[in-house]
């Protein structure tokens, strides 16, 4: 249907159709099943530092080996959809992340616990770029709700992810973290077999050897920088600026050698359209501003107010409610009012509801304030999210949707570590310059930087796209009958 039909449909036709909606229920069974593992294992440290007598600083390679392995197979995601097709890509994805999960929970050392999130990261890392694709191309006019429907695991999986976990090691094992991944990893293999129809594969085109060679490592080393400099504090470090050092370098390398391939492994060429490099540039700084922020909050709970990290996760939960009630009211709202307004006000939101909080910090501050904060804030991630990929795939052809997937996803995972890096590296500062008791003032230093890059993040998104253009969809080409898929 056409914008203005759209518009005007009464609230029955606004709802995604069955075969679109068991598709959504693919793709997010299995972006549920990654995000939250990565969010629930976290809280399992300490337990697994106990468990396996080994050093917290061996420990944590449990997450950084999963993050590392992630980033450095996202960038062949495209190349393996047009080569395999997004259905193959998928179902061997969640297969490895199945089988990863598997060994993670029968691991007898801690040494072979990291090699089995090396195994689970390599699969997690493909889940949410061809699982952005597959709905993408399937959705037509509906993009805005199936991106709606597909961005909320990821979105509340910060927040629900480190109750399950914390639930599970204090209740049962740390090895439930995994476990609990297998019936969700079968039922998404089971479904994705019935439903998701069987796309021929595209025309070969040569895998870029060299820019996988450049990519893969470089996004490794500069996310392992990041994040090992933002673990001590100290950027300075060796550990920490070499690697960072050499994976900017041969990022850069990439970008040069991509804008010269005739079949670059990512087509950055696709940043010269306004519409994507406006949604791309908005993207990472949205992601560096606010999910650098998202460590500052449950850090203030647990060390100025003294909270456990279950009653923290439960502090928490205004965010993501706020997520869950304007995704779904963005992807109703952008046919009529377009990418643009939605966007420029879901930062405003991100804005308030982050300086609301930054004000409230305090000893005394009420809960129930701080809630509303948060709410406010989760409000406004669930209004940016959806119209910025929406307004990015929006005009691109079928055969650039895994790209740009891909590329999206990229950019995701660098500004979400490099806000994480400089956040914690500011509030380090801060913490180390102030008396015992002068805490809060410490965090809202680390709240100014990140809302001045929010803040920073409006310019490019007024030259995001102002109005809706709905695409048609692109059928596989052996779809089965909806039917059949529910039988």
């Amino acid at each position: 249907m056409d914008a203005v039909a759209a518009a005007q449909a009464p609230p029955n036709k606004a709802r995604l159709e069955q075969p679109l909606l068991l598709t959504a229920l693919v793709v997010v069974l299995g972006m549920a099943m990654t995000g939250l593992d990565m969010t629930a294992v976290n809280v399992s440290l300490d337990r697994l530092s106990s468990d396996f007598a080994a050093p917290l600083a061996t420990v944590q390679w449990v997450a950084t080996a999963y993050t590392l392995a992630l980033a450095a197979v996202i960038p062949v995601t495209a190349w393996a959809i047009a080569r395999f097709g997004t259905r193959r890509v998928y179902m061997v994805s969640v297969a490895l992340f199945l089988s990863g999960s598997v060994l993670c929970g029968t691991a007898w050392s801690i040494e072979s616990l990291i090699a089995f999130r090396v195994l689970q990261g390599l699969g997690g890392g493909m889940i949410m770029p061809v699982g952005m694709t597959i709905m993408t191309r399937r959705a037509g006019d509906r993009v805005p709700q199936v991106m709606a429907v597909a961005a909320l695991p990821m979105q509340l999986a910060p927040m629900i992810g480190p109750l399950v976990g914390g639930w599970l090691v204090d209740a049962v094992s740390w090895r439930w973290i995994f476990f609990l991944n297998l019936p969700v990893a079968v039922a998404a293999l089971v479904l994705a077999a019935r439903v998701l129809g069987a796309d021929e594969p595209e025309p070969a085109r040569p895998l870029d050897v060299l820019g996988l060679l450049l990519l893969s490592p470089g996004l490794s080393a500069l996310i392992f920088g990041l994040t090992t400099g933002a673990h001590h504090g100290d950027f300075g470090s060796t550990s920490a600026s070499v690697p960072t050092a050499v994976g900017a370098v041969l990022v850069a390398a990439f970008v040069a050698h991509a804008l010269r391939a005739a079949h670059p492994l990512i087509d950055l060429r696709l940043l010269r359209r306004r519409t994507v490099a406006a949604s791309a540039s908005t993207l990472v700084l949205f992601m560096c501003g606010l999910f650098g922020m998202m460590l500052l909050a449950p850090l203030y709970f647990q060390t100025v107010r003294g909270e456990s990290a279950m009653a923290t996760g439960l502090l928490l939960v205004p965010s993501g409610a706020g997520t869950m009630l304007t995704m779904p009211l963005a992807a109703r709202l952008i046919v009529r009012v377009g990418p643009r307004p939605l966007l420029l006000t879901g930062l405003a939101l991100s804005i308030a509801g982050t300086s609301a909080f930054a004000l409230l910090v305090g000893d005394g501050a009420a809960y129930w304030a701080l809630g509303a904060a948060l709410f406010v804030t989760g409000g406004g991630m669930g209004m940016t999210m959806m119209p910025t990929m929406s307004s990015a795939m929006q005009t691109l052809r079928p055969e650039e949707i895994p790209v740009a997937s891909t590329l999206l996803n990229i950019i995701q995972q660098v500004g979400a570590s490099a806000g994480t890096a400089l956040i914690s590296l500011v509030l380090a500062n801060a913490l180390a310059g102030r008396a015992s008791g002068d805490e809060p003032a410490a965090f809202q230093v680390g709240y100014a930087v990140g809302i001045a890059i929010l803040a920073a993040a409006l310019v490019p998104a007024t030259l995001v796209a102002r109005h809706f253009t709905p695409r048609s969809a692109s059928a596989p080409t052996t779809a089965p009958d909806p039917a059949s898929a529910v039988a």
